[in-house]
């Protein structure tokens, strides 16, 4: 696996908003499809790049997946507390799972908040159904925090988001 972990830089920006717009509708992780309001949040990423840190992983000079790093609070952050960074909008193209692509992301997102003075965690939101990112958190250290689980639309009371912590050693 050749895949480089680079900050986003603009051109990836068009990409990456569709890897991950693609990913959260093909997994079926957005209740309404395409009129989903948080589709344009999730294709945003200059928006995202703007108020936090956004890495893409790249292969062959192509786009291949991408995350937001918020290194401790801003307009990003949904959870995070103070000394404490999150990883938001984790997204691998289909074509590219399997690969490590996620891993590395993660991987990426930790080595980055051990350099934050003062960071001692890593928090993150995640659905339920995302089973498969559940079992690459836990095989990286992250734990389930369920007393910091959260409803981003407390209108609809079956969207619930469970969260992880990774405590920096």
């Amino acid at each position: 696996m050749d895949i480089v972990i680079r900050r986003a830089v603009p051109g990836d920006y068009a990409p990456l908003g569709e890897i991950t717009a693609h990913a959260y509708l093909q997994d079926g992780l957005l209740d309404f499809g395409e009129s989903d309001a948080y589709l344009g949040e999730l294709r945003d990423v200059a928006g995202r790049a703007a108020a936090a840190e956004v890495l893409a992983a790249v292969e062959d000079e192509r786009v291949v997946g991408g995350v937001t790093f918020v290194p401790s609070g801003g307009p990003m952050a949904d959870i995070a507390r103070p000394g404490e960074a999150e990883i938001r909008m984790l997204a691998v193209a289909h074509a590219a799972r399997g690969r490590g692509v996620g891993e590395a992301l993660v991987r990426a997102c930790v080595e980055r908040a051990r350099a934050v003075e003062g960071c001692v965690r890593v928090v993150l939101s995640t659905q339920r159904a995302m089973r498969t990112a559940h079992r690459l958190y836990e095989r990286l250290g992250f734990v389930r925090t369920p007393e910091r689980d959260w409803n981003p639309l407390p209108e609809l009371d079956d969207i619930t988001l469970l969260t992880y912590a990774l405590t920096l050693r």
